[in-house]
């Protein structure tokens, strides 16, 4: 077997105007995750008051879509690069459309919770396979890093524009109907795609190992089960026993990968300083936001009081403002460098989350939406940035498995924080929680659950009760997310420190892999006629 070195001094092809359409036609599944994500926390309230969920399925509910993701995206990342990234994209949007509308019917918590880990599944097909397209289509560094931060905007453009239909759609229909939104995107998708995006895999990828992947889902899954539990219930037997089992699959999951021939995750990609770190603060970025996102529209709607479409009318505005940071981050790492740009976005979203922690119960609206709205620029061009140095650090044929990597610390990160910082939240809510006298049994259970729980229990109640029970909720759960806020506040800090020493001299517009990334096995891979 051969082995070619790339010339990195070698003029790098351009893309051209098919490449650039193409890049819409993949804007379009980047949309439809981000509009999930966002319409499902706006439907909380609603699904709350309708499938009666307890707290714990609640999270189940909001997070165990991102688990699955985060679960098959090495899966589906290596997966894209062995049968061919567009037609996973094309598979998976199949399956996302169909998990769509079976979301939509959902009757009971647990079905929703079944179909929402099918589209998880299903969602871990879509990202890698569009981030590992663009790295094909856009091999000139510079054109790629425009590339990857369009991607990231309509990401955010979805988060933007989905509490606005969202709450349009739940003004008029039931919950279920936000689920409904995925389903003429995937036709779209489906209809375009394959005349508009070339097809890519590698002509010599090995088989994909089965055992590997039973391995990776038994390391994932129980972890983030194992802190969840840990973050919900305190210390517990069964929480240390199931985090550590899954501790121990990872052990074996990573042996595995250095004795095969063909690893379903290449370790050699971690070798590279910049991939490996900027993993890191990626993740600690969608840790930090995961959890103020679950909080945010429980707040607007359930302590502000507002409908569903004001709530999502106030939401456009932190997101468009991430869509702003987030183009303008290739450029401005061109001229103070990207270590600034990655660091001093994330003291910059601190920041907003500091100024979170000084709202009440009660006049608090104004300074949520501006504390929100300098997280996300902050927080957006780092975003760009991490995402095109993780990809640009692989070699072409291990775009996918690198795009999956990269998707999969985000997810990871935001799922956790979400399952870390709102089992959190909600146990400051119930130590902080005063019932009033005269308030029954069973509902003083459920408002002891949760807000949506407490609003709920206080339509029950006489108007002496009620309005105690709703004020002392209201405060408690401000306590709890002005607790949250202030947590990922220092992680931020702590990780902006780090973003500026690790990158600071580092320019993604005009870097070349590493040696160890720069060295293939044989040659590129070549394009497989669309």
């Amino acid at each position: 077997m051969t082995v070619t070195t790339i010339d990195t001094s070698a003029p790098v092809e351009r893309a051209g105007k098919r490449e650039w359409i193409g890049l819409a036609v993949l804007a379009l599944p980047t949309l439809l995750l981000a509009l999930d994500m966002s319409v499902l926390h706006l439907a909380v309230p609603h699904l709350a008051a309708d499938l009666q969920p307890s707290s714990s399925q609640l999270l189940w509910i909001t997070d165990i879509y991102g688990f699955m993701v985060a679960g098959f995206l090495i899966t589906m990342g290596t997966l894209g690069d062995r049968i061919g990234r567009r037609k996973l994209l094309m598979i998976g949007a199949v399956a996302f459309a169909a998990a769509s509308a079976l979301a939509a019917f959902s009757t009971s918590a647990e079905m929703l919770i079944a179909t929402r880990t099918l589209l998880g599944i299903a969602g871990a097909t879509l990202m890698p396979s569009t981030l590992g397209l663009i790295s094909n289509m856009f091999k000139d560094p510079q054109q790629r890093g425009v590339a990857i931060a369009v991607w990231m905007s309509c990401f955010m453009g979805g988060m933007a524009l989905g509490p606005a239909v969202g709450g349009v759609l739940l003004e008029a229909f039931s919950w279920g109907s936000v689920f409904l939104l995925g389903v003429p995107v995937m036709v779209l998708l489906l209809a375009t795609g394959p005349f508009l995006l070339p097809e890519y895999r590698n002509p010599d990828a090995g088989r994909l190992d089965l055992v590997s992947v039973g391995l990776s889902l038994g390391a994932i899954l129980p972890i983030i089960y194992g802190l969840k539990e840990l973050a919900k219930d305190g210390v517990s037997t069964v929480a240390l026993t199931v985090a550590a089992a899954g501790l121990a699959v990872g052990v074996a999951f990573v042996r595995r990968q250095l004795r095969l021939a063909d690893p379903l995750l290449d370790l050699r990609l971690f070798r590279n300083k910049r991939f490996s770190s900027a993993l890191g603060i990626f993740s600690v970025g969608g840790f930090a936001m995961g959890g103020i996102f679950l909080f945010l529209s429980q707040y607007l709607q359930l302590v502000e009081g507002l409908t569903a479409l004001e709530a999502g009318l106030w939401l456009v505005i932190p997101a468009a403002a991430m869509i702003g940071g987030t183009m303008y981050g290739p450029a401005l790492s061109r001229r103070v460098g990207a270590g600034w740009v990655i660091g001093g976005g994330m003291a910059l979203s601190a920041t907003g989350l500091l100024l979170i922690t000084q709202a009440g119960a009660t006049g608090g609206l104004g300074i949520v939406i501006v504390g929100m709205i300098i997280a996300n620029v902050g927080m957006g061009p780092g975003a760009a940035l991490t995402t095109d140095i993780v990809v640009g650090s692989a070699p072409p044929e291990k775009a996918g498995s690198a795009a999956s990597v990269s998707e999969t610390s985000a997810e990871f990160g935001i799922a956790l924080g979400i399952a870390t910082l709102g089992s959190l939240g909600t146990a400051v809510y119930r130590s902080d929680l005063t019932l009033p006298a005269g308030t029954p049994a069973e509902l003083a259970a459920a408002a002891q659950d949760s807000l949506p729980g407490a609003t709920v229990a206080a339509a029950d109640l006489p108007a002496d009760v009620a309005g105690p029970l709703l004020e002392s909720a209201r405060e408690a759960f401000m306590t709890g997310l002005t607790t949250v806020a202030g947590i990922s506040a220092a992680a931020l800090f702590v990780f902006a420190v780090v973003g500026v020493t690790l990158f600071r001299r580092f320019q993604p517009a005009a870097h070349a892999p590493e040696p160890e990334a720069a060295d293939v096995t044989d040659a590129e891979p070549e394009p497989v006629a669309a």
